[in-house]
């Protein structure tokens, strides 16, 4: 395998409890750190949402590996952010593997969805 070209800068988001000023939460985004990816789109399509159409796109995305427990090593329960501002993309992660017998490189299997 040769090494993967890590050249998208990411932001590695996790949820965190905000209280809401009632006696509640609310779930907010915090940055974890800042990851360097390689980004390879799959296969896309059109659902239908709360607010309307959505377009799903799945990705295939190759991250430096961290040790699991550490936290730089991506979860499920996260998300990669890539950008800022209008034109800000978001990646659910969905799934995490090793991708070599070294461990020195890990697989995330995103979801990128946007309003159509």
């Amino acid at each position: 395998m040769s090494a993967p070209r890590l050249t998208v800068p990411v932001v590695l988001e996790s949820t965190v409890r905000v209280p809401d000023g009632m006696g509640g939460f609310q779930l907010s985004w915090q940055p974890v750190g800042q990851l360097w990816a390689e980004m390879r789109s799959g296969a896309g399509g059109e659902r239908f949402a709360e607010v309307g159409a959505q377009s799903v796109m799945s990705w295939r995305i190759i991250v430096r590996a961290a040790r699991a427990g550490d936290p730089r090593r991506p979860r499920p329960d996260q998300r990669l952010r890539m950008g800022s501002g209008p034109a800000e993309r978001r990646f659910r992660i969905e799934a995490v593997a090793e991708s070599d017998r070294e461990g020195r490189y890990l697989v995330l299997t995103a979801k990128e969805e946007s309003a159509v």
